[in-house]
């Protein structure tokens, strides 16, 4: 009993946060927010905290599904309208890949100190969940995980929307109040949001989709956009809700960390993210007049960082959503083979 009402007063904190964080014009306020709060929780005040305490898991992979399906959601048909210019930069992505891993890999494995397992799924430029599950599973050292893949996100959405803000002269992403879920979305919605959920979670484990939680209901959701059968919206509100649990969920995963491996994660997070946008800033340069978009529409389309705020990023450029979407959903999806494929002993314990 005493863990159920420790898991509603969580959220209920969190909630808060989230509006705490908007108010003040964060990026990703419903996930940073809650993150933060309950984070600064779980390694200032751990003795408040039930013994043993865990955030349930069966909560927060409901959740994941939402976020899967919001982005499945935005892969539409008119993604591949001009294919022609795409194929550059969708190309290119392959490289951006590769040289991100690698130099991460090297600046955890070698700076950081971080075992294999570690530092491999710390250095994914993408597919936050995907390299958390997976990294679990390979016995990585999971308080370290977060904190650098959840630093990476931070790191972008907080630095590159303030910057573009900055060189524009206006608030850009969810700081300038844009979205890509819909906020008046009727209710007998639901049902349908909640089946494409299940059979995607269901797909996932039965395919074993890495991620499966989040990438079968993605795909449903793909499937459900491209064939036209069943186009989703997803509330706003759902979308924050989600984000609060898997923010909150996340966050408590931080319990027994100390101030000054959260000070020395960040430093490792500032070399790396600084590293991986001087790569994806040389690649925008070498392809803005191929795709025929502007320098900073390419930028926020190879940036290491969230799909839904680069997604917002671009509305608030006047760019195509759709455009952005579409390289981060292909860069997650490198991203994901590319864990696959790359030598067991890159990613396994010594």
């Amino acid at each position: 009993m005493r863990q159920t009402a420790t898991t509603i007063i969580l959220i209920s904190i969190s909630a808060l946060a989230g509006i705490a964080a908007e108010w003040i014009g964060l990026p990703l306020p419903y996930l940073l927010g809650p993150l933060s709060v309950t984070a600064l929780i779980a390694t200032a005040l751990p003795a408040q905290l039930p013994t043993g305490y865990t955030f349930p898991n069966w909560l927060r992979m409901i959740f994941i599904a939402v976020i899967g399906l919001m982005i499945g959601a935005q892969v539409r048909p008119e993604l591949f309208a001009d294919a022609g210019r795409l194929v550059a930069s969708l190309l290119a992505l392959v490289a951006f890949v590769g040289l991100a891993l690698a130099y991460n890999y090297l600046i955890f494995r070698k700076l950081g100190g971080y075992d294999r397992p570690t530092a491999f799924y710390s250095s994914t430029p993408g597919g936050l969940y995907e390299s958390l599950a997976m990294g679990e599973a390979a016995g990585a050292d999971m308080p370290r995980l977060i904190l650098q893949q959840f630093l990476r996100v931070i790191v972008v959405v907080t630095v590159l929307p303030i910057g573009l803000s900055l060189w524009l002269g206006a608030p850009v992403g969810s700081a300038g109040g844009m979205t890509l879920a819909r906020p008046s979305v009727p209710l007998e919605v639901l049902p349908v949001i909640i089946l494409a959920s299940a059979i995607g979670i269901v797909a996932g484990k039965v395919l074993c989709l890495p991620a499966g939680q989040l990438t079968g209901p993605m795909a449903v959701a793909a499937a459900l956009s491209l064939t036209g059968l069943w186009p989703l919206d997803i509330p706003q509100w759902l979308v924050n809700d989600a984000q609060i649990i898997i923010g909150t969920a996340l966050g408590m995963r931080f319990t027994g960390l100390s101030r000054a491996l959260i000070l020395r994660g960040l430093g490792l997070s500032l070399v790396s993210v600084g590293g991986m946008l001087i790569v994806a800033a040389l690649f925008a340069v070498l392809l803005a007049p191929q795709a025929d978009e502007g320098f900073d529409v390419m930028l926020i389309s190879f940036a290491p960082g969230g799909v839904t705020e680069m997604a917002l990023v671009a509305l608030s450029l006047q760019a195509n959503p759709a455009f952005v979407t579409l390289h981060h959903i292909v860069r997650i999806l490198i991203t994901v083979i590319a864990l696959g494929l790359t030598p067991k002993r890159l990613r396994r314990p010594l």
